[in-house]
């Protein structure tokens, strides 16, 4: 007969609450060692020296146009649909349903039409919307000069950026100018986001996607659908964990001013960009609660043949 406390180990929630609690244990020893640095005298030299922005070249744009504002909606809202069937892929051990596709594919294969999953079926229907999303915002960051923004130009970046980190850890941040320019550790965390995971996402994604044919045996073997399936993960979780910190950041760091840059293209502290992120998110809710298999498989009909 077990005891409570082997009942306790073999709950799912065991392992959570014990990383959660080492998570807050970790982050409260390096909050102290922050303040602590920051009481030295080499420490506040290199604050001062480091601000922790780094300039931006002469005539970079200046605030956010409102493409910046509907795009950004358009990624929050894929990413976390992508997310939540990602996690379903992981998770599923019985589908309720599977597609099949009705079309001819754009290459030649002697290989049958590949049957999936109607929650596959929605997890790579959504990336195709992404990607076409993310095609958009490359040619709009590239084409409008915006790309400075997001783009390291100069090697201070780095010592402004663990300026940036000391200020943050030690819970006297850094100042907020989004409108004019990124601190140096959201630059590289929005680099890295747009530029690095984004592109990793895609690429190993392709390479589990039906798309990619059982008839390429030697791209297969160049690159293995082992190799994408340990990236393709990992990266989940980081766009996860960007989420949460963004998030968290955006709201601790003045969130009506925030939003109006993000969501009003405005740099002020009224209630405009608060008002429309609130219904954006109400989108979300909605898109959340329509994308079940009832109406997916409506969707899904359209494109395939649905069956058991």
């Amino acid at each position: 007969m077990s005891t409570p406390f082997q009942e306790l180990r073999q709950s799912r929630w065991f392992r959570a609450v014990w990383l959660a609690a080492i998570a807050l244990v970790v982050l409260a020893g390096l909050i102290l060692g922050a303040r602590g640095l920051r009481a030295t005298t080499e420490v506040q030299s290199f604050l001062a020296t480091y601000s922790g922005e780094s300039e931006l070249p002469d005539g970079t744009p200046v605030g956010f146009p409102a493409w910046v504002g509907w795009q950004h909606f358009l990624n929050s809202l894929f990413l976390l649909l992508i997310i939540r069937t990602g996690w379903q892929i992981r998770t599923t051990t019985r589908p309720t349903a599977f597609w099949t596709r009705r079309n001819t594919p754009p290459f030649k294969t002697k290989n049958p039409p590949t049957r999936i999953a109607l929650h596959v079926w929605l997890h790579f229907t959504l990336d195709a919307l992404w990607v076409l999303n993310g095609i958009v915002f490359f040619v709009l960051l590239f084409s409008t000069g915006q790309w400075v923004r997001l783009v390291p130009v100069s090697w201070d970046v780095m010592p402004n950026a663990l300026s940036a980190a000391l200020q943050y850890l030690s819970l006297e941040w850094p100042v907020e100018n989004g409108w004019l320019n990124y601190n140096a550790l959201q630059l590289l965390a929005y680099f890295t986001t747009v530029f690095i995971a984004a592109p990793l996402a895609i690429f190993t994604g392709i390479r589990m996607s039906p798309a990619w044919s059982k008839d390429w045996t030697r791209a297969s073997r160049i690159y293995p659908i082992t190799v994408a399936r340990k990236i393709h993960f990992p990266v989940m979780l980081y766009f996860v964990l960007f989420v949460i910190v963004h998030v968290t950041l955006v709201i601790a760091t003045g969130a009506l001013r925030n939003l109006n840059h993000m969501y009003a293209g405005r740099d002020d502290g009224t209630w405009w960009g608060a008002g429309i992120f609130a219904l954006s998110v109400l989108v979300m809710v909605g898109v959340w609660m329509a994308a079940r298999p009832v109406f997916v498989r409506q969707m899904a009909a359209l494109t395939g043949t649905l069956g058991r």
